[in-house]
């Protein structure tokens, strides 16, 4: 802490300073002094592993002594930094300051990380470290330091979950993957919980080569064998047979079709010039304040629309069991179930990283790049999602039992 250091050791240093670059410069202050301190610290190791000061005479027929040094050149925030390491004639030393084979300064692992998890690719990570630190990096040095998530990531994906998540969102994503020597679309799965304390919490990733229902199903087997034991409300898009997936698992469960989607959908039926009035009449259906209200609703959006759209009111009817679930809530509950905006947010957040990218060369990849991003998204998951003590209250009234003690 600077109150600890001398005051005039600091003046003594900088009596020559002009200019920043003095300090912070290639040759500056900062780096020389961060070399004298780095070699002085590794002087005073080999001193306590040979058990006695340079030039002192216990080490007289002590059986071991200094070597010498050796040349190394550290990287990191600094540029690079060669150094001289001390050395002992039996090659038993070795520093902890920097130990044996490192050459990467501590925080500069978690710099080349935080660049890649931001959607840079190898050769822009490159640029950049070399333009503002001065620091030549190979491809295969970024490679070592990002697979070596790998086993993070693995051991994320497997990790207990809670027993009840009151709300988890569903959803998927395309990334292009090469595969076999092509490059395809593949299906990331991901799985958004809302815990009991009301903070969002990834459950999960999940690599596939195509959406489908079938994976689904053993997306929430998975989820069941890592501790989860009931989901209130699961909120999902329309994809067919994904309802019955979720089901299967969590017999218990409702679940609800997100509206978002739903009406995005129905649009896709409408030219242009009738979208606004289309959506207004939609809207009065899922904003009714009761299911019967929202019925009438969708029966006088079908007198009003079928000579021309007859598939919209078709859809909403197919799926109205799973269109209605929110009815039944508060407002508080209604407008965190009715679409899955949470996990759609995400979504948005990995599109902008991924967007740099092109394609992957593995699934191995596009899942390192997916958690390093993730892990940045929910570092602003401190709060819970609004008005969750009233929601959490209703919660307890309508599932009783199946809600343990927060």
């Amino acid at each position: 802490m600077t109150d600890q250091i001398n005051i005039d050791l600091i003046d003594q240093l900088l009596k020559d300073y002009q200019s920043p670059e003095d300090v912070l410069g290639e040759n500056g202050l900062l780096k020389q002094l961060t070399k004298a301190v780095l070699e002085r610290a590794m002087q005073a190791e080999l001193s306590h592993h040979l058990g006695y000061e340079k030039h002192s005479l216990k080490g007289n027929n002590s059986g071991n002594s200094r070597n010498g040094n050796s040349k190394k050149t550290l990287k990191g925030d600094f540029g690079t930094l060669p150094i001289d390491v001390p050395r002992d004639r039996n090659a038993t030393f070795e520093p902890k300051i920097i130990p044996k084979g490192e050459t990467r300064f501590a925080g500069f692992d978690d710099k080349i990380l935080s660049l890649y998890a931001r959607g840079m690719t190898t050769r822009q990570i490159q640029q950049h470290l070399e333009e503002i630190y001065q620091v030549e990096v190979s491809p295969s040095l970024i490679s070592t330091v990002t697979d070596a998530i790998i086993e993070e990531v693995r051991a994320w994906q497997s990790r207990p979950l809670d027993s009840v998540y009151p709300i988890v969102y569903l959803d998927c994503l395309m990334v292009k993957i090469r595969d076999g020597g092509h490059i395809q679309n593949k299906a990331i799965y991901l799985a958004i919980g809302i815990n009991r304390e009301g903070l969002k919490e990834a459950l999960g990733i999940w690599v596939a080569q195509t959406e489908g229902a079938k994976f689904w199903l053993s997306v929430m087997t998975e989820l069941k064998n890592r501790g989860v034991q009931d989901i209130f409300i699961a909120c999902v898009d329309g994809l067919k047979g994904f309802p019955e997936a979720i089901e299967t698992v969590f017999p218990k469960t409702q679940v609800q079709l997100c509206i978002v989607h739903l009406v995005r959908n129905s649009l896709n039926y409408v030219g242009w010039k009738e979208r606004k009035a289309v959506a207004s009449d939609l809207r009065n259906i899922y904003t009714a304040t009761t299911r019967e209200a929202a019925e009438q609703e969708l029966e006088r959006f079908a007198e009003k629309w079928d000579r021309k759209y007859a598939s919209i009111a078709l859809m909403w009817r197919r799926n109205w069991e799973r269109v209605a679930v929110f009815f039944a809530y508060p407002e508080e509950i209604r407008r965190v179930i009715y679409t899955t905006n949470a996990i759609e947010s995400v979504n948005m957040g990995l599109r902008k990283i991924l967007k740099n990218r092109g394609s992957f060369p593995n699934d191995e990849a596009a899942m390192k790049l997916i958690y390093l991003a993730l892990q940045n998204i929910s570092e602003k998951w401190t709060m819970p999602i609004q008005e969750w003590k009233a929601a959490l209250n209703r919660f307890a009234i309508d599932f009783g039992e199946r809600l343990p003690y927060v």
